[in-house]
């Protein structure tokens, strides 16, 4: 690594090196050689004279790529795809001649961006579905331990742990929904010519429709697409990439609310991030144990949620056929948007997989608030034992203002419990009764189960147990 030139992060610090290798020059590149190849296949099978010994001279070469012959191929001609295409008839002299034969530079770039885009969105599911599971399998773990529900942050009525992660780990299953069409909705671009008319090719092909049409369904299967895109520009739509990145800060999204959920639990002394033994949280606070992880998650998620806002502006100004404005800003968004989200979910499982939970610090900040929770099964205790409801309802309310201002004006305990055993009109009411926990969860314990069988197992029958790989945090 060179220190003395900016190193983008994403690649240094956070993302997976697979995700980093997919965008790489040397797979861009191959990845276009390989277009050429199938181009001058299909073309070959439609009559155009282009010999065997042409297409069997590029497939020896096909990964002979020489960046700094390209380079100074860019340098002189301005033009990296025809760089490129100079640089790969330098080592195929014989094939130099059919070449990128009838296409427009979006037949490669464009055609590779979306076998780029498909194979990235594949690593993401695989990345998708190992969060989940490991979300699903805390949330098992989890199913009973009640704690508070919080409601505008305010203490409401309890909840479970396990379904505070339900609630986590069904947003992501929204998210590999959103995933899921985009892959099944990608098509090729195929052999679409300078502005979307096919006009090279009608010409190479001397006027036959038929076999330009061939042509188009050749290419795009020799590339792995059942289909293409029924018209484009000069490039396919822009609106593609727009879906994608939307996708992707959905994500964003959702790993952004649970680690701010894990953050906050986590300031309560409730719940902990996985904390390493020689891990320092502060420089200069020693017994600090800052959730470096979740915030992390928060910090690329919303790179990654900024990202659609950006692609939408390409969209709108893609004038006419095409304007090349969108070319540089493409080169950063869509690859440091898959980078991004590599990175969140690597740390989203990590998290998941180690998440501490402390069950007497929640027992406790539950108890605190308990009695007030408890007030509605009070009151109809109280009915039950023969009480008026009105009358109880203006009792309750009042010693609990009571000892509300007891708590928040002079930091003392929770005494409503006390206040109602000494009013005659609770008298015969089992008031401790009324603080159970589990009296208080509803079917949350149910509903973590019903989850876990309806929703996860599908995911998890489809996708397989086994993760995607032991990617780790890197720093």
């Amino acid at each position: 690594m060179s220190h003395d030139q900016y190193e983008n992060p994403l690649i240094s610090r956070y993302a997976s090196a697979a995700m980093s290798q997919l965008w790489s020059p040397r797979r861009r590149i191959g990845v276009w050689r390989r277009l050429w190849i199938a181009l001058a296949e299909a073309e070959q099978e439609l009559g155009l004279s282009i010999s065997d010994a042409q297409i069997a001279e590029m497939r020896a070469h096909v990964d002979d790529i020489d960046f700094q012959a390209a380079w100074e191929h860019e340098r002189r001609l301005r033009h990296d795809v025809m760089a490129h295409v100079h640089a790969f008839g330098d080592v195929c002299p014989a094939a130099r001649p059919i070449i990128h034969l009838g296409a427009t530079s979006c037949f490669v770039t464009d055609n590779a961006d979306l076998l780029l885009l498909r194979e990235a969105l594949e690593m993401v599911r695989s990345r998708l579905v190992d969060a989940i599971l490991a979300l699903a399998d805390f949330a098992r773990n989890q199913r009973d331990l009640a704690c508070l529900g919080f409601t505008h942050m305010q203490p409401a009525q309890p909840t479970t742990i396990g379904k505070r992660a339900c609630l986590w780990a069904y947003d992501l299953t929204m998210d590999l929904t959103a995933l899921e069409q985009q892959l099944a909705s990608l098509r090729a671009r195929s052999i679409k010519g300078a502005t979307g008319t096919q006009a090279s090719f009608l010409q190479l092909l001397e006027g036959d429709h038929e076999k330009v049409r061939r042509l188009e369904q050749l290419v795009a299967q020799k590339i792995g697409f059942d289909d293409s895109y029924a018209v484009t520009g000069q490039t396919y739509s822009r609106k593609v990439d727009f879906s994608i990145l939307s996708a992707l800060s959905g994500i964003g999204q959702s790993a952004h609310k649970a680690a701010t959920d894990i953050r906050i639990m986590a300031s309560r002394k409730e719940m902990e991030e996985p904390f390493e033994a020689d891990q320092i949280g502060s420089s200069a606070m020693p017994y600090k144990r800052n959730p470096m992880r979740t915030e992390r998650i928060c910090s690329l998620a919303r790179f990654a949620m900024s990202l659609p806002a950006n692609a939408a502006d390409t969209v709108a100004t893609q004038w006419m056929e095409r304007t090349l404005d969108d070319s540089a800003n493409r080169r950063l968004s869509l690859p440091q948007a898959f980078l991004a989200i590599d990175a969140v979910l690597i740390l989203y499982r990590n998290v998941a997989r180690g998440l501490v939970v402390y069950p007497r610090v929640i027992g406790n900040h539950l108890l605190e608030e308990l009695p007030f929770m408890a007030s509605e099964s009070i009151l109809m205790a109280g009915v039950a034992a023969g009480g008026d409801r009105q009358d109880l309802h203006e009792k309750i309310r009042g010693h609990s203002q009571a000892a509300a201002a007891v708590v928040k004006g002079e930091g003392g305990r929770n005494d409503l419990l006390q206040r109602l055993a000494a009013d005659a009109a609770f008298s015969h009411v089992d008031l401790q009764a009324t603080l159970d926990p589990a009296k208080h969860v509803g079917r949350a314990p149910q509903q973590v189960d019903e989850f876990l069988q309806t929703v996860i197992e599908p995911i998890r029958a489809k996708y397989g147990d086994a993760p995607l790989d032991n990617e780790q945090p890197k720093v």
